[in-house]
């Protein structure tokens, strides 16, 4: 059964535009990448007062989103994005699980 999963991610001070205009123009191999992983329905959202992203996606049985940081591609695109957010020394986001408080409907 599909699972949702969410994460928090911080972007540095003044890098929401850029952050948006990088996604704007998302590499369209990547968001295959992404899909071929098994994760559908993936949205990013930006709380201003703490310059917090926070995401959430679906990820189907079997998925593979956990081999994604062993693609050369979502490397680069880390590569791309460590200029404007925190990150561990290979470039890989930070990203920290949320635990879901409440979901319904």
């Amino acid at each position: 059964m599909p699972d949702k999963f969410a994460y928090k991610m911080k972007l540095f001070p003044g890098r929401r535009d850029e952050y948006k205009r990088r996604h704007d123009a998302i590499w369209p191999e990547l968001l295959q990448l992404v899909r071929e992983a098994g994760l559908t329905d993936y949205s990013i959202h930006f709380d201003e007062e703490t310059n917090s992203l926070f995401a959430v996606l679906w990820r189907a049985d079997g998925h593979r989103m956990d081999d994604l940081r062993h693609e050369p591609l979502m490397q680069r695109w880390w590569a791309c994005m460590a200029d404007i957010m925190e990150t561990m020394p290979d470039n890989e986001p930070i990203a920290i699980p949320l635990e879901t408080m409440f979901h319904a409907l």
